[in-house]
């Protein structure tokens, strides 16, 4: 019990001191070390050093590994849907098709088109704030609801519900079930429309309230958005070309080229299986075939390539150390015996292995602060126990990935 209350420590403190500003690049390892000197208290052992750098560090490593390509692609092409002006060039399109009285339904659009071609989320964060102010400030809309359609378009279906969503959500469960991105299509189509349609349903009622209290758009002096310059805009047809050949690349080497080549080599000579690397491989060429085309596409709009492509490059670091950490963070935690309860109350809660997937997913997301980290150590730990429950009611591997 002495474990538990150790880990709830940790756990708040990583929360706390998140929020605070503090990195959770040097927060996460010594709190994980606190959370593991409870040990101490319990009877158990606690060797710093060894836990440090054979536990934590060998978490973050493994992570950088695996996923260290699609973050750096990843961050490239958002930079180059940003700085080439592709990304607004889309956002501006859709809400001029969209219409007036339909302002929040052009946000949530706008974010979801570029989030599911592969733009990072916290790019889509920027370059939809400034258009999303300016149509929710001009409709009277609260922009107190402005986060929430940024969120609902970009944080949600297209990061981990949409089939073929290149978001690294939905990168990570490929290597544990041996899929890829385009696993459980329909189940993942129809949970989408739940998500869009219940957090529309959720948006639109709260605009209606406030409109008829008489809240408008709101007094807010300082908020500096500089007005957009649609002169040098590329059309929409070159900014959403990248963002089709990336979901189309994606599909066509997930089903019909990896598919299809023998994988042998990989079992003899790099201890792994074709299903385990086919999805990331899927993803990081569709992701170079993005990156390459949008450079093609925008070579005269971007001042300086090198320094785009370099921030690009410098942006990735931080994302993937950050979540890196967090994963370290949670794999010192997963091995304290005071993990073990918590575990067993996850597994305990449902013999339907899709249900425990899930809690034990979000569980764990809350736990590290991560909703990757969390993902990701939920199904190194439990994946093969998710599998073998799965078999037994003949749930598909594809099923347990898009849950």
């Amino acid at each position: 019990m002495i474990g538990v209350i150790g880990i709830i420590i940790s756990l708040g403190l990583l929360i706390f001191l998140a929020y605070k500003g503090w990195s959770v690049i040097i927060i996460a390892p010594l709190l994980a070390l606190l959370a593991a000197s409870f040990a101490i208290f319990s009877g158990g052992s606690f060797h710093l050093l060894a836990t440090y750098t054979e536990v934590f560090m060998v978490s973050l490593a493994g992570y950088v590994k695996s996923y260290f390509p699609i973050f750096l692609l990843g961050a490239l092409f958002g930079k180059l849907m940003d700085d080439s002006g592709s990304a607004n060039s889309i956002a501006y399109f859709i809400s001029q098709k969209v219409g007036k009285g339909k302002e929040i339904w052009a946000v949530v659009l706008s974010c979801a088109v570029i989030t599911y071609g592969g733009v990072s989320l916290f790019v889509a964060v920027f370059a939809i704030y400034p258009i999303g102010a300016a149509i929710f400030r001009e409709a009277g809309i609260p922009k107190r609801l402005l986060p929430a359609a940024i969120a609902l378009g970009a944080f949600t279906f297209t990061m981990t519900a949409l089939p073929g969503t290149p978001q690294i959500q939905n990168a990570i469960p490929m290597q544990f079930f041996g899929t890829d991105a385009f696993a459980a299509p329909i189940l993942g189509v129809v949970a989408a429309c739940i998500m869009l349609f219940g957090g529309m349903f959720w948006l639109t009622t709260r605009s209606k309230k406030a409109a008829a209290n008489g809240e408008g758009y709101g007094n807010h002096p300082n908020e500096n958005i500089k007005p957009m310059d649609t002169t040098n805009m590329p059309s929409i047809g070159i900014s959403i070309t990248p963002i089709i050949i990336v979901i189309a690349v994606n599909y066509v080497c997930s089903k019909f080229v990896f598919s299809r080549i023998d994988g042998a080599y990989l079992e003899t000579s790099y201890n792994t299986t074709l299903s385990a690397v086919q999805g990331n491989w899927s993803l990081i060429i569709a992701l170079v075939a993005g990156v390459l085309l949008a450079i093609i596409l925008n070579l005269k709009r971007i001042d300086d390539i090198v320094d785009c492509l370099k921030t690009g490059v410098q942006g990735s670091f931080l994302a993937i150390m950050n979540t890196a950490s967090e994963v370290g963070y949670g794999n010192v935690i997963k091995t304290l015996a005071g993990f073990t309860i918590v575990a067993g109350v996850m597994l305990g809660v449902s013999d339907n292995p899709l249900v425990t997937e899930a809690i034990a997913s979000s569980v764990l997301a809350g736990i590290t602060g991560s909703a990757s980290g969390g993902l990701s150590i939920a199904l190194a730990t439990f994946s093969d126990q998710f599998i073998a429950q799965a078999a037994v009611y003949g749930i598909s591997p594809e099923v347990l990935h898009r849950v």
